[in-house]
């Protein structure tokens, strides 16, 4: 077992952290707000630390789930940063989705300090966090994601090395790519079957097994159906990772359409209000 710490405690990184704990690992949590990190270790033990460095200091692994490129850096660098507390051949594993760009930064600045970096964003939403159900898409030297790879697998369903660092970032756009234009599908379908008089229930039972299945069908169907989006995946995430997408685009020179068009339909739901709600809100411009 390993000494580990746990950098950001939302929803995925709450439950993250608790399966590392539950494999009987020694973990240290930190984040940003202490209440969540005193919540996190009334609930699963261990305990927590008031800086990312001291939540650092001697760990084997530090990982981290936190918001964005700028909430990243802030837990990796400076004063109080993860880096500075870590000892040489530590590593460091971002699950955040964020750029490639920043990935490799860090990356390098770990590399300087003698750290190890593996970036290795995650997808299977709040309920894969908390089930230990995670899709892991890694990025980072062979013998760094090796060593990793075991502490990883206390909430992942699979886990796998994609390249160097900042493929496993790159994978995950295709993952959000993927996803954004499924979600609009289904809520297109469900409202045409809602406005052509069809029940949905029997509808899914027949289309989910064919072609048109997939995870968003079977699991988000009911609740868009009745117009409840209050769990899963915020909508602004959703937007901040697509911004990704559309840039990472550019930089490799490839066109994504759709994506770039459903965007702008999660931008109509933030302007509705739905900011916070689940990203299989699309349905919700949709219906009257």
């Amino acid at each position: 077992m390993a000494k580990l710490a746990f950098l950001g405690l939302g929803v995925m990184g709450f439950p993250m952290a608790a399966h590392l704990k539950a494999a009987g690992h020694d973990v240290t949590v930190y984040n940003r707000s202490p209440e969540k990190a005193e919540a996190w270790v009334a609930a699963n033990g261990g305990q927590s630390a008031p800086t990312p460095r001291e939540a650092a200091a001697g760990a084997d692994f530090v990982l981290s789930c936190v918001g964005n490129d700028d909430d990243l850096r802030s837990v990796c660098l400076g004063e109080d940063g993860a880096f500075s507390g870590m000892e040489r051949g530590a590593i460091f594993v971002d699950h955040t989705t964020v750029s490639a760009a920043v990935t490799r930064e860090l990356a390098a600045a770990a590399t300087e300090m003698g750290l190890g970096y593996v970036d290795a964003p995650i997808s299977g939403g709040q309920a894969g966090a908390e089930n230990g159900q995670l899709s892991v898409m890694c990025g980072g030297a062979e013998e760094d994601y090796a060593k990793a790879a075991p502490v990883v697998a206390a909430y992942a369903k699979i886990c796998r090395r994609l390249g160097e660092v900042g493929a496993g970032q790159m994978t995950k756009m295709c993952n959000q790519i993927a996803i954004a234009g499924l979600v609009q599908g289904l809520s297109e379908s469900l409202a045409f079957a809602r406005k052509a008089g069809l029940d949905i229930e029997s509808v899914v039972e027949v289309i989910s097994q064919g072609a048109a299945g997939s995870w968003q069908m079977e699991n988000r169907h009911k609740t868009m159906a009745a117009g409840e989006f209050e769990h899963g995946f915020a909508v602004n995430w959703m937007r901040k990772d697509l911004a990704i997408c559309l840039a990472a685009a550019d930089e490799v020179g490839v066109s994504l359409p759709v994506t770039a068009l459903v965007d702008q339909f999660y931008k109509d739901v933030q302007a509705m209000g739905g900011g916070r709600w689940d990203t299989s809100s699309l349905i919700a411009r949709l219906t009257d």
